[in-house]
């Protein structure tokens, strides 16, 4: 199931409790006390067989008795009635449920789901503790304690963390939109509440507790475009190495679980937080300072070691402290005694009264380096703290999204403290609290931008595919479950990769010596087996072999080696290559795993024989793109030694992406790849060059874009179209079409756009190009007809959306074509593939919104089976038009 329904859950009308009691110490009980003293304005009715009234209330002995079909059932009754009782609701018209209900047994469970589906009756739980909605005095919850109405929503599988996290916002004044206590999630999960939440009106920023994610596709979509709409925060249970187990390839054993849900919360545009503390951090932040952008910090206080304190956890966190200027410094020392610090930290000296830090407050917040602001103050015997508080927050209140405080102390501060508080203002008991929390804004920012980034396109070639598939049969024709070095290099070519030229041979020494006769120079030489995975360690490569005798001698060594420590490996012969010799070469690894929960991810990072030792990688989902890719490398400490170093020129980071973008490549093409390293892949002034490489072949086929927690790029939809007189291109849109697409808008006759948008043209900003192009290929589509041979290069000529809802009943369509090409049927060719292509998704409905005086477009929806009416809940300029689909 989806987001239906999910208002009935979070914003009901009225409320019925299954197994509400009088008797102490029960849920049924708290969860009735709860409801009735929270405030909420709808009808409730306790249900209970054994009670004629409850609190004041009359009690009901089952369903058929209640008065109303309650929007709402929370269910606090044994395990075996629950899906019998959910069956009944459902018939009745109740279309939400909460499961607080613990102990059900799989087949239970199963029972209830099976009762639900027939009525799209969505279960909450079990073992829930349940929802609060505060704006509506909501509390459907055996939580302690009421939440104060606000901004934020928190989704936890866990009940402790929820009240816990309760029981501190209320301390801190913080208020939600809704808390939601998800339990075993048999139903609603984590990516229906996303997906509800994004469009919620009364949730500003939503905070994840998660311990497990069963759908991951699902959850990235939902993840991605509530990102796109409000900040979401996570803490992930389980960082712990657990996870990480002992496998054969080297990127197996570095690409841990928890790693990889690092790389899903970032591809996301989420935040991750390490701990409870900093989820309590990262909602103080966002409920009171989130509107920030400023990359740098200036910091304020009265005494120098808490200057120090917040320089040195600056520093540690890589947060850069702004640099006043020559203006700001003159009018500090306009305010200031002669020994503050003439510097960040504005150290304003301990005796500072209440003027002081007025008149210092207000320089700064006329600054424009100032930017984001810390006020530390430590108390002292000479003003109290309470008078500067008065003195400072009605200032600090007007410009709240610019100043974080930090009052030092205890018992001294709470007055001053709860006068910030009051006023809105940030607050954090310690500077390294502070400046961690101005550091995780500054990663949420950055996730974002990685989200709205515009790639380069890349310059990778098309992948021989058939090429690349005969040597997959092969190998597993054959029962062999690893491509042995010369064909893993041979697939590596065949999708673009440079390749180190390597010969297999006999597993005789004259064999050995015979090709490196062939050669010209040193050669490397090393033993081929599919028992023998990390050559080096078993004593299978020797390098910079000089001349016949050398390889010949080399060869018996290694043979007799192998014969004495793995006399059961199977020898199958030997490689031999020429030596490579690029000196500003750098050892890459490039490699890839099947993730148990997000599929098939991509590892990067430092090479060679220490790789686990040195521990330098990172991980992204495929696909990627050049942007995508760029980024994986810049998380790595081995980037910096990319960029070049003293004689050392930088290396082609443009084919490193490349290199990445064909490696994500192959996992959409090859299912059967479970696991590929490229160890070492130099990288220099040059390009790369792939040294070794292991592939890893499963016929379980656990990779291919089925398994993608993202769907790619579906170049299946691609094809060229014969269209007035001239050759077309018609493919869904790119990422890396944004320059393209701005051409095409600011092309069009603004009455066009007009028409197409409802509202008057203006210049659209990257964020806005980057939303149109960089869609999700799950939940939308945006085909584009671009003629790639017109003069001055290629152009957009025309473009189609469709975006289905989560539940892919409706999807709502768009169409635009270029303004000097209306009427030459561009739009209804555009029109008829969104048709085709939402029939094929199993789309129930195709709808869309166009102006009354759109004549033309009214009767071209119209000639293709369209329905055009008038919409009540729309102004009556617009029309809706809607046509069935029948599912291909």
């Amino acid at each position: 199931m989806t987001q239906r329904h999910l208002d009935r859950l979070l914003s009901p009308r009225s409320v019925a409790v299954f197994g509400a009691s009088d008797k102490p110490a029960r849920v049924g009980t708290t969860v009735w006390r709860n409801l009735v003293e929270g405030g909420f304005k709808g009808r409730l009715a306790p249900v209970n067989p054994r009670l004629s009234e409850l609190d004041g209330a009359r009690c009901h002995p089952d369903l058929a008795a209640l008065p109303f079909v309650p929007d709402l059932a929370v269910l606090c009754t044994p395990p075996a009635t629950i899906a019998p009782l959910v069956a009944e609701l459902g018939e009745r018209g109740t279309r939400a449920a909460i499961v607080v209900t613990a102990g059900l047994t799989p087949q239970q469970k199963q029972a209830a789901l099976d009762a639900a589906r027939p009525y799209v009756l969505r279960l909450l739980g079990p073992n829930c503790i349940g929802v609060l909605s505060p704006h509506l005095g909501l509390n459907a919850s055996f939580t302690q304690a009421r939440a104060r109405p606000g901004e934020l929503a928190l989704v936890s599988q866990s009940g402790a963390l929820l009240t816990a996290l309760l029981d501190w916002a209320n301390t801190e004044r913080i208020g939600f939109s809704h808390l939601i206590s998800l339990g075993e999630h048999m139903d609603v999960d984590f990516g229906d509440l996303l997906d509800h939440l994004a469009t919620e009106r009364h949730t500003r920023a939503i905070l994840l507790y998660i311990e497990s994610i069963t759908s991951p596709r699902k959850f990235m979509s939902a993840a991605r475009a509530a990102a796109r709409a409000k900040p979401v925060i996570v803490v992930k249970a389980g960082r712990a190495a657990a996870g990480i187990r002992a496998a054969a390839s080297h990127t197996g054993a570095l690409a841990g679980e928890d790693i990889v849900f690092d790389a899903a919360i970032r591809r996301a545009g989420m935040l991750r937080v390490d701990t409870l503390k900093e989820l309590f951090i990262a909602a103080e932040t966002l409920a009171r300072f989130r509107d920030n952008r400023s990359a740098e910090l200036m910091v304020m206080t009265n005494g120098g070691g808490a200057g120090v304190m917040v320089a040195d956890a600056a520093s540690a966190l890589g947060v850069k402290l702004a640099q006043p200027s020559e203006a700001l410094l003159r009018r500090l020392d306009a305010v200031l005694p002669p020994n503050w610090s003439h510097g960040n930290p504005i150290d304003i000296i301990g005796d500072a009264p209440a003027r002081r830090y007025v008149d210092t407050l207000d320089a700064l917040l006329d600054a424009p380096e100032a930017g984001a602001l810390l006020f530390v103050h430590a108390p002292t015997a000479i003003v109290p703290s309470r008078d500067i508080a008065e003195a400072c927050a009605p200032r600090i209140a007007a410009q709240r999204g610019r100043v974080m405080s930090c009052w030092l102390g205890g018992a001294t501060i709470a007055p001053a403290r709860r006068l910030f508080e009051e006023a809105g203002i940030a607050d954090y008991e310690t500077p390294e609290e502070a400046v961690r929390a101005f550091a995780l804004m500054q990663t949420y920012r950055r996730n974002q931008a990685v989200l709205r980034q515009t790639p380069a396109a890349s310059a990778a070639a098309e992948p021989d595919l058939p090429r690349a598939r005969r040597l997959i049969d092969a190998a597993l024709g054959a029962g062999r479950p690893w491509l042995d070095e010369v064909d893993a290099k041979d697939l590596l070519d065949a999708y673009g990769i440079p390749v180190i030229a390597t010969r297999r041979v006999p597993a005789t020494p004259e064999a050995a010596a015979a090709a490196a006769r062939e050669i010209d120079g040193p050669v490397a030489l090393k033993i081929v087996s599919p028992d023998i995975l990390h050559k080096s360690d078993a004593g299978g490569v020797r390098l910079d072999l000089h001349g016949d005798e050398a390889v010949r001698g080399a060869a018996v060594d290694m043979l007799e080696r192998l014969r004495r420590e793995r006399p059961q490996a199977r020898i199958d012969g030997f490689s031999v290559q020429a030596m490579a010799r690029r000196p500003h070469a750098q050892e890459l690894i490039v490699g890839t795993h099947v993730d148990a929960i997000f599929g098939p991810v991509l590892l990067f990072g430092q090479g060679g024989t220490a790789v686990e030792v040195l521990g330098d990688r990172a991980v992204a989902l495929p696909p990627l793109n050049r942007a995508l890719a760029r980024e994986l490398i810049d998380r790595t400490r081995v980037a910096r030694l990319l960029a070049g170093y003293r004689d050392r020129p930088p290396a082609q980071l443009d084919a490193l992406c490349d290199a990445l973008i064909a490696v994500a490549r192959m996992l959409a093409d090859l299912p059967e790849l479970a696991e590929l390293d490229i160890n070492p892949l130099w990288a220099d002034e040059c390009g790369v060059l792939a040294l070794d490489a292991r592939v890893h072949l499963s016929a379980a086929r656990p990779a291919g874009v089925a398994s993608f927690a993202v769907r790619p790029y579906p170049g299946e939809l691609e094809r060229r179209l014969a269209w007035q007189g001239r050759s077309v291109v018609m493919r869904p849109i790119r990422p890396e079409d944004e320059a393209l697409h701005r051409e095409f808008l600011e092309a069009a006759d603004p009455e066009d756009l007009r028409m197409r948008f409802f509202e008057a043209p203006h210049t659209l900003s990257h964020d806005e190009l980057a939303r149109m192009t960089q869609i999700d290929y799950e939940r939308e589509m945006a085909f584009v007809v671009i003629d790639t041979e017109a003069p001055g290069g290629p152009r957009t000529l025309g473009v189609a959306r469709l975006a289905r809802d989560p539940d892919n009943v409706d999807a709502e369509f768009a169409v635009m074509v270029r303004s000097d090409l209306k009427g030459r049927g561009l739009g209804r060719l555009l029109i008829q593939a969104l048709l085709d292509y939402a029939a094929s998704r199993g789309t129930q409905r195709i709808v869309g919104y166009v102006l009354r005086e759109n004549r033309a477009m009214l009767a071209l929806v119209k000639a293709l089976g369209f329905e055009c009416r008038a919409d009540l809940n729309e102004p009556s300029e617009i029309m809706f038009v809607s046509r069935r689909l029948a599912p291909a």
